[in-house]
């Protein structure tokens, strides 16, 4: 007798784990999408800008590096095909404007218009600082330097610098002088010039070189060393006294005016200089086409013509490279850090 149970059908057998193609998929997309955003930046850096850009500045608007910036910034947007848009952030000697763009996406749509004071002379003169000028910062280009120049209230009874030394001396217990700010280049080069003759004055610091020089005129404070840029016309307007040029060389801006070291103050010499910075991680393609439009700018006449007039030399062209710049930079933290300390000046 036949049995009349059916052989059990069989069922393919599904096996609880994914089989390779399928438990792949997942990581192929993210490493295709991971390649498609490698691929979109250089593309993304090689089209920039695609918008307008903000030029930080970090001192108040009239001031020198101000002007410098503005006008810088009215041809750049013409060479870049966009508006570049100017920001004043002051404040810490510069350093909270600097420290924004520090903190800033690096994407190339924020940049610093930085000095002596931002990327220098803040790194040893304040115990914390907000950044590392020499390694928070993608380098762009150095672009010019500007000379200082100490004036004195037009009441003050010295008209030249071995006159003001000897009147210092006797008066610094009720001095005051001013400067763009605690930190500024400004305030570093009284700081070195009282130093230098021996007084210790109390220092006002304000928000830029701007309201410091108008409140010199009205004779509210006794001295500062101001970028010519915003003591020239005053001088000239005989509203304050120019007493020294604090660099090695006379300024064609005031021929007359003589340096601290041909009035017998030795190896005294105290400048500015202003370049451009970017946010650390940004794209090389955007750095290298910032530092072109900028030397560009810095090639055309009329803007060579508006930097003479405020007293600005422009950098050699071997000097305007990122790679020059990074440089320059890490040997100018270590030439004010000597200086600094040996005048005992510090801020919290």
């Amino acid at each position: 007798m036949k049995s009349r149970m059916k052989s059990p059908k069989t069922f393919p057998v599904r096996s609880q784990e994914r089989s390779p193609a399928k438990s792949w998929a997942p990581m192929r997309t993210l490493a295709g999408l991971a390649m498609l955003a490698a691929a979109s930046a250089p593309a993304a850096a090689q089209n920039w800008p695609e918008r307008p850009v903000t030029m930080v500045i970090p001192f108040a608007a009239g001031g020198a590096v101000d002007i410098m910036g503005r006008i810088l910034a009215a041809r750049l947007g013409e060479i870049l095909g966009q508006r570049v848009i100017i920001e004043n952030v002051g404040g810490a000697g510069g350093m909270s404007g600097a420290y924004r763009v520090a903190k800033a996406a690096p994407d190339g749509y924020e940049f610093v218009l930085g000095s002596v004071g931002t990327h220098a002379q803040n790194q040893s003169l304040y115990k914390k600082p907000l950044y590392n000028a020499a390694t928070d910062f993608a380098p762009v280009v150095l672009i010019a330097e500007t000379p200082l120049v100490m004036v004195a209230r037009r009441d003050l009874p010295a008209s030249n610098l071995p006159e003001f030394i000897a009147y210092a001396r006797l008066n610094q217990a009720k001095m005051q002088y001013g400067s763009a700010g605690t930190g500024s280049a400004n305030q570093l080069a009284c700081v070195l010039l009282n130093a230098a003759i021996g007084v210790t004055v109390t220092h006002v610091p304000y928000r830029g070189g701007e309201p410091a020089i108008q409140d010199l005129v009205a004779g509210r404070i006794d001295y500062a060393c101001s970028i010519i840029t915003t003591a020239a016309p005053q001088v000239q307007a005989g509203l304050v006294k120019g007493i020294t040029i604090t660099t090695r060389n006379r300024s064609p801006i005031l021929p007359d005016l003589p340096t601290a070291q041909e009035q017998g103050l030795k190896d005294f010499e105290a400048y500015t200089w202003n370049a451009f910075f970017m946010p650390k991680g940004t794209p090389d393609a955007i750095v290298r086409r910032l530092n072109a439009a900028t030397i560009e700018a810095m090639n055309t006449p009329i803007v060579q013509q508006r930097l003479k007039e405020i007293g600005a030399t422009l950098v050699a062209p071997e000097r305007r490279s990122p790679d020059y710049l990074g440089k320059f930079v890490a040997s100018e933290v270590e030439k004010w850090a000597g200086p600094i300390k040996a005048s005992g000046a510090s801020v919290d």
